[in-house]
Formats: structure tokens, C-alpha cells, sequence
């Protein structure tokens, strides 16, 4: 199983909002390509805060073929929803994990 792991640190007078549009709006979309079989938001705990909140959101997927299916055809326009409607509000780091 492979976990795809978005880590991302918002602003904190938009953090609310925008974990509200990840879990209302974007994580739903991200699923309707069908490439991953379940998903996660979470907030970092024990993090400093002063330049915002830290979020991690996780999505998981069978194999390495589904994520690189979901990066070719999937994540440019994800990414680009995102950065719509929230400009340079936020910082995004992400990684792929596989589960042993």
C-alpha cells in the first residue's frame, strides 16, 4: 500500500477556511479519479505556530501505478485549484510512503 502524503502549512488567518475546502471540496474531488482508496486530514500537533497552522493530508492507493497515474494526469489541475483559491497563502511539501 503506498500512502501519498501532502504536507502543508497555512496561514492562520485562512486555516479554518481552508481545511473546511479540503475536507468539504478538494479530498472528495482528489477521490472521484478513483486512484485512491481512502483519505485523512490531520493537524500537526505540537508545532509552532506563528507562521501558521501545519496540516498533513493522506491519501492512500494500492500501488505505485495509481499515485504515478493520479501525478500524470490528476495532481497539475489539483494543484491549480488550490493555488486559485488561495494564491501564496500556504506552503505545500509533499511525500510518498510505502506501507510494510
Amino acid at each position: 500500500m503506498i500512502i501519498y502524503n501532502v504536507t502543508v502549512k497555512v496561514e492562520n488567518e485562512i486555516a479554518d477556511e481552508w481545511a473546511q475546502w479540503m475536507l468539504q471540496e478538494h479530498m472528495p474531488d482528489l477521490m472521484t479519479t478513483g486512484l485512491f482508496a481512502e483519505y485523512r486530514l490531520c493537524r500537526l500537533l505540537e508545532q509552532d505556530e506563528t507562521d501558521g497552522i501545519t496540516f498533513s493530508a493522506q491519501y492512500t492507493c494500492q500501488s505505485m501505478a495509481e499515485y504515478n497515474q493520479y501525478i500524470d494526469v490528476h495532481a497539475q489541475t489539483m494543484r491549480d485549484k488550490a493555488f486559485a483559491r488561495f494564491g501564496g497563502r500556504f506552503v505545500a511539501f509533499r511525500s510518498v510512503m510505502e506501507v510494510l
